[in-house]
């Protein structure tokens, strides 16, 4: 049944990306990012050393215990739980065999950009939130959405947005991290995939019926544990591949202006798709201008809205310029230089051997041995996904509590997250390149609302960094 299903939906799913990614979401994402970086005189930039301060110097592994809501640091691990996930490991490897080593110079322009966009992000879901009676918060872009546009259009736009984020996170995104999963572990420990699929299920299903609060807990261990391990890791390879460094890097720039040299095809349509694939791959990455990570800063308990704005720098910075690239570092110094598998480009037999999902697995192997270098990997991505699929959660919740906030929205969270557990047993049994074209689709359909009320909220976000300026 799935798989008659998968061969209908395939094609369809695929070309409507290709348009949204190719002519909407470019655009979309750089120019909200551009228009905020010099609406906020490169916030992004100025307060940079502000933000590192505040999150370095709150680290705890164990934070005080909240009523309600987060202190900042967890909901800043929140928010990297949920960016750094398979899109820092599986995304960029996919966005590399498409579009080439350039790909990645095009994630780093758009996490720039995205720094400032999601400083516009955190700042307003902070100033928008509602707090009831017994102190539980409420926020996210439904909330500043409709403090944007007032009436029916405004409740349409808000309303559009909670369900593609319910479909695109909640449930798609959920079946990407446990596919994910599942199919490393199948590759490195022989585990079948459906088993892990079964753990995932019992273990997140108990943590979902905790709450926020102990979500949190779980998200301020486990982001800056595995974020360590895995960085570690990388500059081991590194450091075995130091001679191949310089050339890695003059990759990256080479091909984001010469992808036809390495993926084929004409000039215009090879940059295209470098160009699409840094975005698509760097949005799912950083969640910048995506509408996501506002859910979990709009928890922090903070003094004012720019405390946790440069705090939400921090993290696409860390989310991309750190894991990401070290990870794309690690692929491409190790199978794209002279000695690699992919040296001569990806063609031959070689696509029968590698694809976004192993990429990663053989790079490090390459150095710590196939098996271990497997494993490695393996171990890496399950908490990096583990801990994605707990916030995506988080943020299916508050937006199913905004859609059922005059019924029995506690039902409906609860019949949400029963489905939920299901979307992510389903995510390892389901192939991997459908699963996440679905996501895509929908990840592309949420920039659209909140791009709009982005721009639409330019004075309130400029008033905030004035007021901080003072």
């Amino acid at each position: 049944m799935f798989e008659t299903l998968e061969s209908v939906l395939y094609p369809i799913v695929c070309d409507i990306n290709t348009y949204l990614s190719s002519y909407i979401l470019v655009f979309l994402l750089i120019g909200v990012g551009l228009w905020y970086t010099v609406k906020t005189r490169f916030v992004q930039v100025r307060c940079f050393g502000e933000g590192i301060r505040k999150v370095f110097g709150s680290i705890k592994l164990f934070g005080d215990k909240n009523k309600s809501g987060m202190s900042s640091f967890q909901a800043l691990t929140t928010a990297i739980a949920a960016q750094v996930g398979t899109g820092n490991i599986i995304g960029a490897s996919g966005a590399i065999l498409t579009g080439g080593p350039g790909a990645i110079f095009w994630m780093w322009i758009i996490a720039f950009f995205g720094m400032a966009t999601i400083y516009a992000e955190s700042t307003l879901a902070i100033e928008t939130r509602k707090v009831d009676e017994d102190g539980t918060i409420h926020g996210g872009p439904v909330y500043y959405i409709t403090t944007a546009f007032k009436g029916g259009f405004g409740k349409f736009l808000a309303c559009f947005f909670a369900i593609a984020i319910i479909l695109a996170l909640g449930f798609m995104g959920c079946m990407v991290q446990s596919n994910s999963i599942g199919s490393t572990f199948e590759t490195a420990f022989g585990i079948p995939a459906w088993i892990v699929g079964v753990a995932l299920v019992v273990i997140c299903g108990i943590i979902f019926l905790g709450g926020i609060q102990r979500l949190a807990a779980v998200t301020e261990k486990i982001v800056p544990i595995m974020a360590a391990i895995f960085i570690l890791g990388g500059l081991v390879v590194i450091a075995m591949r130091i001679s191949y460094i310089p050339s890695t890097f003059a990759m990256i720039f080479k091909y984001a202006f010469q992808p036809q040299a390495i993926v084929g095809g004409s000039f215009g349509t090879a940059i295209k798709l470098a160009v699409s694939q840094g975005a698509k791959r760097g949005l799912f990455s950083n969640e910048a201008g995506m509408g996501s990570a506002p859910h979990a800063h709009a928890q922090a308990n903070v003094k004012n809205p720019h405390e946790q704005g440069v705090v939400a720098i921090i993290g696409v910075f860390l989310d991309t310029f750190i894991v990401l690239t070290l990870n794309a570092i690690v692929i491409i110094s190790t199978l794209y230089t002279a000695d690699g598998l992919l040296a001569d480009g990806y063609t031959g037999d070689i696509v029968n051997q590698l694809g976004k999902t192993n990429l990663a697995q053989t790079a490090f192997g390459t150095v710590f041995g196939e098996s271990f270098g497997s494993m490695f990997v393996a171990v890496c991505l399950f908490f990096f996904a583990f801990s994605t699929t707990l916030s995506w959660n988080m943020y299916g919740k508050i937006n199913v509590a905004y859609l059922f906030r005059k019924k029995n929205s506690k039902l409906f969270v609860t019949i949400y997250t029963v489905i939920a557990l299901a979307f992510i047993f389903i995510g390892t049994i389901m192939s991997n390149d459908f699963v996440w074209e679905l996501t895509d689709l929908f990840n592309n359909l949420m920039v659209i609302p909140n791009a709009i009320a982005l721009f639409a909220l330019t004075p309130v976000v400029v008033r905030i960094v004035k007021n901080k300026d003072k």
